[in-house]
């Protein structure tokens, strides 16, 4: 199997950032022809096309799309490595690379990452995904840290993973109306339309035993295994739905949602997951840092 030559990937990653490859050999200081034959190379080595041309205007394909994201990825890490070797200093900037699950509430993304926005040492990217995804992105270095509702290491994994749990959220029966004027629960909730998580995940399964032990049937309207939506059909059916307090915590401030009750001793976990072994960039062992305690 022939290996990726990475001087033809660096060609290609220089003209794709410009989109002109008169432009590029100019800054590169080579002929158009001779950087025009290593894309070429490329694209055959690759056996596809990774771009189309568009008049004078070179437009990347789909596969040139994800190609440019992977080596975006290894030249600024490049960089990086060449600044830490040479100066023996921290780059100015660090790139740090978040996995976050794509079923989580954006509302403790943002708060998580709120340190970075202040920082003008660092510059960040997330990245939405599946948990297995996401975990292969941490395995093959292209992500440096993920969060996460599901503590991998529980699930055996933990000779390979570092898990921190960042936070316990109250989870929580929320809706549009005000709460029955009920003594306990089921009272008052008889005749309510409820949007509830996806079968199968820890709030349903929660849910559903607070329910069997109250000897209360729900009457389902929908389900889904997304909190943001979950909100959204919370918010515009007026059916109830169980959530973590963070997700609406907008909407309840602004009156639109309201909480209901609090299910006594159901929690959602969220966690920050790390490779072990590896070097964790500074700013990412910074941002964990932060978050102990709160």
């Amino acid at each position: 199997m022939s290996r990726l030559n990475y001087h033809h990937l660096y060609y290609f990653w220089r003209v794709a950032c410009v989109g002109n490859l008169t432009e590029a050999a100019s800054q590169m200081h080579v002929s158009q022809s001779a950087l025009s034959a290593q894309i070429k190379t490329l694209e055959e080595n690759m056996n596809t096309q990774l771009f189309e041309r568009q008049g004078r205007r070179l437009i990347l394909t789909d596969a040139g799309q994800r190609v440019l994201a992977y080596a975006g990825d290894i030249f600024s890490r490049g960089e990086e490595l060449e600044a830490l070797i040479k100066r023996g200093i921290t780059p100015k900037v660090q790139q740090l690379r978040i996995g976050v699950l794509s079923t989580m509430s954006r509302n403790f993304i943002e708060g998580f990452i709120q340190p970075l926005m202040q920082r003008a040492d660092v510059r960040f990217s997330l990245h939405s995904r599946g948990m297995g995804n996401l975990l292969n992105g941490l395995r093959n270095h292209q992500l440096d840290l993920i969060l996460t509702n599901t503590n991998v290491v529980s699930e055996g994994q933990d000779e390979l993973w570092q898990s921190q749990l960042l936070a316990r959220q109250p989870v929580a029966v929320v809706g549009p109306d005000a709460a029955p004027q009920a003594q306990s629960f089921p009272r008052g909730y008889e005749s309510k339309r409820w949007v509830l998580p996806a079968p199968g995940t820890e709030i349903r399964g929660a849910f559903d035993g607070f329910c069997s032990r109250s000897q209360y049937e729900p009457d389902i309207l929908g389900e889904a295994d997304d909190m943001a939506m979950l909100r959204l059909l919370a918010r515009d059916t007026g059916a109830l739905t169980v959530l973590p307090t963070v997700v609406v915590k907008d909407e309840i401030r602004q009156g639109t949602l309201k909480v209901q009750m609090t299910l006594p001793n159901v929690f959602e976990n969220f966690y920050a997951v790390t490779v072990k072994r590896q070097f964790i960039p500074p700013g990412i062992t910074e941002l964990l840092a932060s978050q102990q305690g709160v």
